[in-house]
């Protein structure tokens, strides 16, 4: 264990956008940080000429944003520290734990190939490390391209991970790591230690699928002579088919989510507990509450499988906790974008939006369904559910719905007790079962056969309107137009 300030990162690379892996990974990262009082720091590794894409910087960043997550410094580009990367390959190279190597691709694939002929294992031969000093000048005066390559020692190499405890790992089965190509440009591994050394990270904490990286870092600090931070290496997360989350295989990119209405909270707190539990029965938690709980101890090694069903019951709970206000100003811009209302409009009923929020709170999984269940509230020209028209749209219910926009437009109050008193008279006076009226009413009204309450939807929905709706309905019923 050591005793550094905690600093800890994440390092996305712009070779896509922020998928579900990565978000995890930032989260049990910044609730570390918190949770220690020490900084989370953000890195785009950019150093991927062929698969970068510059443009995803920007979504990768706003992604995190709206998980609540940002860098407590100013955030590392890669591509900017080239000079930095030679400077330490140069000291590799000085200090003898680094050597040139002229192979060309095409050498180490025929060396490859042998091996696997021979059953052997496809490592590098060593084949430079041999070189006499004349043959290195020769070809140096050739202008012969070369990379260079790390002298992996004998022995072996053990850490503990503060997820499984201590690992150990051969050195015979590590090949000399190539740390800066021909090009002169670092490799990821290269590239990563000497990034986390200078942002003097204690703790990386990042998918288990970066163990077999991690012993060729620590050998790589080591040769540097630098202090080697802790590491942790929680599960992956694994789709339903059991492959891993992976932006390759199409996975979602983690803002879609949010245009499919599923709030941060609900993200961030279903994504804490993927390869993390603090070991109680509750489930739903808020990010404080989190801060508060995280600690590495609660890490569980197995693997995790991303389940959305299960993520939407935890933005259904997270819906739940949010206040009828705070849940307006979200909908209100989705109304407007759907159509269903103007900007206008919703800003002189506020309080109209705020029962409306009030009575479909509780049928919501998605922040989006309060326009998918709700629209009718705002404005509703048809169509009536199909089904529910050949069930509950009959002559009778025309008669019955007749009868009682009638009754309905007379009353002095309309509230839930009198709308009911009015149903109730007008279901006794034609001698029928109330249902026979509430479905009809609530098809009427709202196009839906479902739905909150149905005398404080008519409450909300106000005298005139419910009564244009349900004269409306007789007409369309006596029409014939219906199926």
């Amino acid at each position: 264990m050591n005793n550094r300030p905690v600093r800890v990162r994440i390092a996305p690379s712009p070779t896509g956008y922020l998928h579900v892996g990565t978000a995890r990974t930032a989260i049990h990262n910044y609730l570390f940080a918190r949770h220690a009082g020490g900084k989370f720091l953000v890195r785009i590794e950019d150093t991927d000429v062929e698969r970068n894409d510059a443009s995803l910087v920007k979504p990768i960043l706003d992604a995190l944003l709206w998980l609540g997550i940002t860098s407590d410094e100013p955030v590392i580009y890669q591509s900017q520290r080239t000079e930095r990367y030679r400077e330490c390959a140069e000291l590799l190279l000085k200090s003898g734990h680094a050597y040139r190597c002229f192979c060309t691709p095409e050498d180490l694939a025929a060396e490859r190939t042998r091996a696997t002929a021979e059953k052997r294992a496809p490592k590098y031969n060593r084949k430079c490390l041999a070189l006499s000093e004349n043959d290195l000048r020769e070809r140096l005066a050739r202008g012969d391209q070369y990379g260079l390559r790390l002298k992996v020692p004998d022995g072996e190499t053990h850490y503990a991970d503060m997820v499984s405890g201590t690992i150990t790992r051969k050195n015979d089965d590590i090949e000399d790591l190539v740390v800066a190509r021909s090009d002169g440009s670092a490799t990821y591994n290269f590239a990563v230690v000497v990034d986390d050394h200078d942002m003097e990270i204690s703790h990386v904490i990042r998918g288990n699928d970066h163990i077999s990286n991690t012993f060729k870092q620590i050998l790589i600090y080591r040769a540097l002579e630098w202090s080697v931070p802790e590491f942790g290496h929680i599960p992956l997360i694994l789709r339903p088919d059991r492959q891993k989350v992976s932006k390759r295989l199409g996975d979602k990119d983690v803002a879609a989510y949010q245009h499919e209405g599923i709030l941060p909270e609900a993200m961030f707190n279903y994504l804490c507990l993927l390869g993390w539990n603090p070991k109680t029965e509750k489930e739903i938690y808020t990010v404080p509450e989190l801060t508060s709980l995280f600690n590495s101890d609660y890490f569980n090694p197995s693997n995790a499988v991303f389940d959305e069903e299960k993520l939407v019951a935890f933005n259904k709970a997270h819906i739940m906790m949010k206040s009828d206000h705070d849940l307006a100003v979200m909908v209100a811009p989705l109304l407007v974008e759907s159509g269903c209302t103007t900007k206008y409009w919703l800003e002189t009923r506020w309080q109209y939006l705020r029962q409306v929020i009030g009575l479909l709170k509780e049928r919501v999984r998605r922040v989006s369904d309060f326009v998918t269940l709700g629209a009718y509230f705002f404005r509703f020209d048809g169509p009536y559910d199909a089904a529910a028209v050949r069930q509950h749209f009959t002559p009778e219910s025309a008669e019955l719905m007749e009868r009682l926009a009638d009754r309905l437009s007379s009353l002095s109050e309309f509230t839930h007790s009198s709308i009911e008193a009015a149903l109730t008279a007008v279901a006794e006076e034609r001698g029928v079962k109330k249902g026979k009226l509430i479905h009809p009413t609530r098809l009427a009204v709202s196009g839906m056969p479902v739905g909150p309450g149905l005398y404080d939807m008519l409450v909300v929905l106000s005298q005139r309107i419910v009564v244009e709706r349900l004269k409306k309905a007789v007409d369309y019923i006596r029409s014939g137009q219906h199926p």
